[in-house]
């Protein structure tokens, strides 16, 4: 079974890799793009009967910086 844990930094915090992205693709020419925000997907190969509390259990200890960053599990 496979999951999918996106992950994002949460509103309010700087994200100065979005605004690189931002900034080269006006350079590109671009200029419709008002702001950029960068996260990551984790995809996890589980054991069948793994739940999604264990994966959020999972996103809580390593995963995510639950300080900074909010995360949202997808699963079959």
């Amino acid at each position: 079974m496979k999951a999918k844990v996106h992950v994002m930094l949460k509103d309010g915090v700087l994200d100065p890799q979005g605004e690189a992205v931002r900034h080269a693709l006006a350079n590109l020419g671009f200029d419709g793009v008002e702001g950029v925000r960068q996260g990551k997907i984790i995809e996890l190969d589980l054991a069948p009967g793994t739940d999604e509390a264990t994966v959020a259990e999972m996103c809580e200890k390593l995963l995510a910086n639950t300080v900074i960053e909010s995360y949202r599990i997808e699963m079959p």
